[in-house]
């Protein structure tokens, strides 16, 4: 016959272990539980101290959560810019490099900007020429990442330099991003005509300007009182079937508005309804600045609309 009493002494012996342990022994398991099984972005997250934020991003090198993780590497990198630990993102960067998501070019591509992004240019710069060394192809979207990191430094030697060596060291045709990355960093830089002069080159190799480029360089000559280029590159963008888009508008809208040309202005939102470009919310804060009481009531009587629906 079956005995029952090693069943219960062992039941006796769970219920003297359990009673032994204070309930704040039992509390603090749990919590240690917890703290275990966070999840290694809530960490990351939370983390204030940029050491134990670089120990915490290393130790989570190969967890695909974080690293595949757009915000945790922006953040992470941020924050280390933020205390003036560069050290701390060179070593996390470089050692991403090292690992398999190395071979990558769209990895690769988030490391260079992160780089832009905490202002460490020649570590970007590096990391572009370097890619062979981690088995990683390089392509135009790569060479582009440098173009836009350099541009935001506005230093025209470094821009320069990069285009005339880079292309041909590494066999890479420029498209028409890199065509309107240069544009916008020589507007931005202050030489107009240089832009412009670019888009012309580019259009003899094959390289057709898009709505991008035309409204960046009526952008920039609007800004400079330069309203007659600005007015001409508009009418040459649409003689060539290169449609104006939202952001064209909005361009030619805030100079009218600036210059208190208000029937032009909302003549020009009449034209932007009529071809089938719904106005954003810029279009109607330019609008409220040259017909603030019209704009009010129109907007009223849209929300007097909204309500009975």
């Amino acid at each position: 016959m079956l005995s029952l009493r090693p069943i219960r002494r062992f039941c006796r012996a769970a219920t003297v272990i359990v009673s032994t342990e204070t309930p704040a022994a039992v509390f603090n398991q749990v919590l240690n539980s917890k703290s275990v099984e966070e999840p290694a972005l809530i960490k990351l997250k939370a983390e204030r101290d940029p050491e134990k934020l670089f120990h915490l991003f290393k130790a989570n090198a190969h967890n695909r959560l974080v690293i595949e993780n757009r915000f945790a590497f922006e953040d992470t990198v941020s924050r280390l810019a933020g205390a003036r630990r560069f050290d701390y993102i060179e070593h996390l960067l470089e050692h991403q490099k090292t690992l398999p998501q190395g071979r990558r070019e769209g990895f690769i591509i988030r490391i260079i900007m992160l780089y832009g992004k905490a202002e460490m240019i020649k570590h970007a710069v590096d990391t572009f020429y370097d890619m062979h060394l981690y088995g990683c192809r390089r392509t135009v979207k790569s060479f582009n990442a440098v173009l836009k990191v350099l541009m935001k430094t506005r230093d025209l030697g470094a821009i320069e330099a990069f285009l005339s060596e880079a292309p041909e060291k590494f066999d890479i045709e420029l498209d028409i991003i890199s065509v309107n990355i240069v544009v916008k960093a020589f507007c931005d830089i202050g030489i107009l005509s240089r832009a412009y002069l670019l888009m012309l080159e580019m259009e003899k190799v094959g390289i057709r300007p898009d709505v991008v480029t035309y409204t960046t360089l009526i952008s920039a000559f609007y800004k400079d009182n330069l309203c007659e280029i600005s007015n001409g590159l508009w009418n040459l963008m649409v003689l060539r079937g290169c449609l104006p888009n939202l952001a064209s508008f909005n361009v030619r809208i805030q100079y009218l508005v600036d210059r208190r040309r208000a029937w032009e202005a909302n003549k020009l939102m009449n034209v932007m309804r009529n071809i089938g470009i719904v106005p954003d919310e810029v279009t109607y804060n330019l609008k409220w600045r040259f017909q603030p009481g019209i704009y009010n009531v129109q907007r009223c009587h849209e929300q007097e609309l909204v309500s009975k629906y």
